[in-house]
């Protein structure tokens, strides 16, 4: 199968870091199908061969499973072209339609990896041009939109001139190995399905957690803030992964119907709720890796009396009857003590103590995600020892570590998106309904920040967030894992 794939932001910082890798990575393991084309689209007047040089610069400083050589390098870059556009002129579509036009490919993919506001305007264009042919597929990056009216206007205006089935809304945390094995874990075996529900599971914690700071992305971050960049999208997603019911099917709307179901179902706000279980923060000097780090508002580009938060800590519920009175609890922020992104499913202790074990110790599913990949069961079990007829438990795990067992160089998760784009598998990406319904649900919490005057809460950088997470938590008589 031929394909083309236009890089729209082909030299920007998500070409670089992630896309550009992940294509390298696809065609070394030779999955990446035969008779492509891959074509940059910047700003810049690079000819094909200085953009393939920038990209064999570029690959010395990313994350990839090991350097690539000369040769296979050489027979990477083959497929790659680049095209000077500015993407606001019409004209400058028309070549690239002249471009594509120069062989018919099976598909065309029209990855959008731009700032959110050239969204339609690149769909328009590309419409007009008479680039939204039935072979076509385009990709869409998050943020899609800064909040439900925005997302449905570029969703209205993209849906204008392409068909649902062809419109890719990406959310990379889909694409990642153990997200689908949380998909495995749940619909593939018979274990855990009986007891995922509220009669057995106490409570739910999600945790995307970065050492990192904003690094050179202030002004972006300045208008977008932690709600926006990773609870409206990513763990949103993972809570319905974790929260749906068991599709009829594989296919993508029989999986995508019940993620919706599950968004639908998630408590409304309240005055009340959104003071005591929304917790904002903005990361303080502090240390990292034993280094010093500035706050936040000393970031280039951040505004020194900023309010954008770095941290959310959230309580949420699904009301439903799987999940009725159980609480979901999401945590994301940057600079905090580790680079940790998992989810923990705890258990409710046994009805009725026969052994001796210490006050509220139970069972434990955690899925790590990254940096570690692989699943950990926390378990009680008798320690031998040399007292007779001991009646004390301890705690053991059993641990499961994906990259030891299926091998460190697995397919990462843009390198499976990116596939999954090419042979036209929407299974892993978001449908319009369901953005639409994840922004409902977090506008009511932008609007009460937007009349806060208190602002953020400030915490250490290389701590776990602001203590209002902790009481928040606490108030329900739990506490967050690393706490326990």
């Amino acid at each position: 199968m031929s394909f083309d794939l236009v890089l729209f932001g082909g030299t920007g910082d998500l070409a670089w870091r992630k896309l550009m890798p992940a294509l390298f990575q696809a065609f070394r393991h030779g999955t990446l199908p035969e008779g492509g084309r891959i074509i940059g689209v910047g700003r810049d007047d690079l000819s094909d061969v200085q953009y393939r040089d920038q990209i064999h610069l570029r690959f010395d400083s990313v994350e990839l499973a090991k350097r690539p050589n000369t040769e296979e390098f050489t027979r990477f870059a083959a497929l790659l072209e680049f095209v000077q556009m500015d993407l606001t002129q019409p004209d400058d579509y028309t070549r690239l339609s002249t471009k594509l036009a120069q062989r018919q490919a099976d598909t065309v993919v029209m990855y959008v990896a731009t700032a959110p506001s050239l969204f339609a305007t690149v769909c328009e264009q590309l419409a007009s041009a008479g680039l939204n042919t039935p072979q076509t597929r385009v990709v869409l990056e998050k943020p899609l939109g800064h909040d439900l009216a925005s997302n449905r206007a570029i969703n209205e205006t993209v849906r204008q001139v392409f068909d649902e089935k062809q419109i890719f809304r990406i959310d990379h945390y889909l694409g990642k190995p153990a997200v689908q094995n949380l998909f495995a874990l749940r619909f593939g075996n018979a274990l855990f399905e009986p007891l995922w529900r509220r009669e057995h599971i106490a409570n739910i914690q999600i945790t995307i957690a970065e050492e990192l700071g904003v690094e050179n992305r202030g002004a972006f971050y300045e208008t977008t803030g932690a709600l926006r960049d990773m609870v409206q999208n990513h763990a949103l997603q993972l809570l319905c992964a974790i929260g749906m019911e068991p599709p009829i099917n594989s296919h993508a709307d029989a999986i995508r119907d019940e993620k919706l179901k599950v968004l639908r179902s998630l408590k409304p706000w309240t005055p009340e709720t959104l003071v005591q279980d929304v917790i904002r923060g903005q990361y303080s000097s502090g240390t990292i890796a034993g280094s010093p780090v500035a706050a936040y508002r000393e970031e280039a580009g951040v505004n020194p009396h900023s309010h954008t938060e770095t941290f959310v800590a959230l309580r949420t519920e699904i009301s439903n009857w799987r999940w009725a009175g159980v609480p979901f609890y999401i945590r994301t922020g940057k600079r905090l003590a580790g680079r940790d992104a998992r989810i923990v499913v705890n258990f409710r202790p046994t009805p009725h103590a026969i052994f001796n074990s210490q006050m509220g110790m139970a069972n434990r599913l955690v899925i790590n995600l990254q940096p570690r990949d692989g699943l950990e069961l926390h378990l009680l079990a008798q320690g031998q020892n040399n007292r007779r007829n001991s009646q004390t438990l301890s705690p053991v795990q059993l641990d499961l570590d994906f990259d030891k067992r299926f091998g460190s160089e697995r397919v990462g998760a843009y390198e499976r998106l990116l596939l999954d784009v090419i042979d036209g598998r929407l299974n892993l990406f978001v449908r319009s309904d369901e953005q639409e319904e994840a922004w409902r649900w977090v506008e009511p919490i932008l609007d009460h920040w937007h009349n806060d005057t208190h602002g953020p809460r400030l915490y250490a950088a290389g701590s776990w967030g602001p203590s209002a997470s902790s009481a928040m938590i606490a108030r329900d008589g739990f506490c967050w894992a690393e706490e326990s």
